[in-house]
């Protein structure tokens, strides 16, 4: 009589142990792993991208609730933060010193078994780094010397990025930045200087940096239909992919842009493209409720963390998610320059997704020791109004 009892209280307990978890916001991830898991399924006898994106699916949802019980709290620690962002650096020198060169870039470690892009995690380790640094300091903000440190930092992991060269992620790295400062509290003189610098930057750049293929990139951009099979030859193919599914797509397994290898990379770059083919304007419809889900989950928990470092690093996580999901698909629909950013949950590539899961691990993990604030309390705490 008394074993049901029992059984119930220990179900209880077991899942009191993983109630920090939002799992409204994991349930949504679970259509975008499987668009892009059908995507990238050739119904054939071989499907090397489908078996390893499985594979690295599943690794990293484990990694996922591993962290999730982990005390993330030690990365308020300056020394913790400091060493992390030391490590991050050393490593990007290191893949700029060693590693080979893969279609003209150095963006990863070779283990052979499996490959690893150290610019994914150095995303992560930024938001780390800018969560600690703008704790104290969001209220004085108006102090343009914290923007020109924070700058400084991000300004190295820029260049390590950049000279790759990984011209997406060095994208994702500066409006990481610019997003956080912005959340922070930055006026609007300084972000006017901010954008002039960015102009400035990009002039030099243009000049002195670039190399031929990405200005071609930027040009094919502008005058998309100049150079369609050339530069301009996978943005052409990307809207022809999208255009092509009309309301109700092509049906799985017909879509005749990737499949027949019309639309390069439709597995990484172009995912978002090869799956609006096939399931057309409404299944595009419903990855964006999923991701528009996801990313108001995220803005949720932003407010309920226990300090600012844990509403700064939520809001940064956000800003990461939206910059990667807002390029992609402006990339695939011809608005913006082709830069090899992949969809969150989507594209094929381990590295990126434990990247993904990891963070929001950390964010789970936060979740054990938030607190509720009254929305007047967090204004006053948060903004310093």
């Amino acid at each position: 009589m008394d074993e049901a009892p029992r059984y119930n209280e220990k179900i209880a307990a077991f899942l009191r142990k993983f109630s920090h978890i939002d799992w409204l916001m994991m349930l949504s991830i679970v259509p975008l792993l499987g668009a892009g898991l059908v995507t990238m399924n050739s119904f054939l006898l071989e499907n090397y991208y489908f078996e390893k994106q499985l594979l690295s699916i599943l690794f990293s949802i484990a990694v996922f609730f591993i962290l999730c019980f982990v005390d993330f709290r030690f990365l308020r620690r300056t020394i913790v933060i400091v060493i992390f962002y030391v490590i991050t650096c050393a490593v990007l020198i290191l893949l700029l010193l060693f590693a080979p060169s893969v279609k003209g870039a150095q963006s990863w470690f070779n283990f052979g078994f499996f490959s690893f892009q150290p610019s994914d995690m150095a995303k992560l380790m930024l938001l780390f780094l800018l969560a600690k640094y703008f704790t104290r300091r969001h209220i004085a903000i108006a102090n343009i010397r914290h923007i020109l440190v924070s700058g400084t930092y991000t300004l190295v992991l820029f260049v390590l990025v950049f000279l790759q060269p990984d011209f997406g992620s060095a994208i994702i790295i500066f409006l990481i930045w610019l997003g956080v400062v912005l959340l922070a509290g930055i006026s609007f003189r300084h972000l006017a200087l901010v954008f002039l610098l960015a102009a400035l930057t990009f002039g030099f750049f243009w000049y002195f940096v670039f190399q031929d293929y990405q200005k071609d990139r930027i040009i094919s951009f502008i005058y998309p239909r100049t150079d369609i099979s050339g530069s301009g030859y996978n943005a052409f193919q990307s809207t022809i992919a999208i255009g092509s599914g009309q309301i109700m797509g092509k049906g799985v397994g017909f879509g005749t842009q990737s499949r027949l290898k019309f639309l390069p990379e439709y597995q990484t770059d172009f995912v978002f493209s090869a799956f609006a083919e096939e399931w057309g304007f409404v299944g595009a419809t419903i990855i964006f409720l999923c991701y528009g889900f996801f990313i108001y989950r995220l803005l949720v928990n932003s407010v309920k963390g226990e300090t600012n470092f844990e509403i700064l690093y939520a809001l940064g996580l956000a800003v990461y998610f939206i910059s990667h999901f807002v390029i992609n698909v402006g990339m695939s629909i011809g608005y913006l320059p082709i830069t090899g950013t992949p969809m969150p949950f989507m594209s094929y590539g381990g590295t990126h997704l434990l990247t993904e899961f990891t963070g929001l691990a950390v964010l789970m993990s936060m979740r054990r020791y938030r607190v509720r604030i009254h929305k007047e309390d967090m204004k006053k705490e948060f903004l310093g109004i």
